[in-house]
């Protein structure tokens, strides 16, 4: 008997505005989709964090296969302090460039 389900990928991101003074953390199973949804919110009347403070460009993101180990993970670095969220960033992004267009 063969496993005929497939795999699904998910993501965590990290997201900043353009002077990089905030991070917003998410999950999700399309980043290419959600990144458009976050630069469309920021036109628009919604009083989220992210529309708020103009969060749309990509600083860093991990893959995972199961959703529920997505979520922990983004739990976990939501709860870190600015400068841990930046450690981390700095490990696959040292020069703090957008990443956006890894996912257009």
């Amino acid at each position: 008997m063969q496993f005929s389900e497939g795999y699904h990928t998910y993501y965590i991101y990290i997201i900043t505005n353009k002077y990089k003074t905030v991070f917003y953390t998410g999950v999700t199973n399309n980043l290419r989709l959600r990144l458009s949804q976050h630069a469309e919110n920021i036109t628009a009347s919604n009083k989220t964090f992210a529309s708020k403070y103009k969060t749309e460009f990509l600083l860093y993101y991990e893959k995972f296969t199961w959703i529920q180990e997505a979520i922990k993970r983004e739990k976990e670095i939501k709860g870190w302090s600015r400068d841990k969220k930046l450690e981390l960033i700095k490990t696959i992004n040292p020069d703090l460039d957008f990443l956006n267009y890894l996912f257009s």
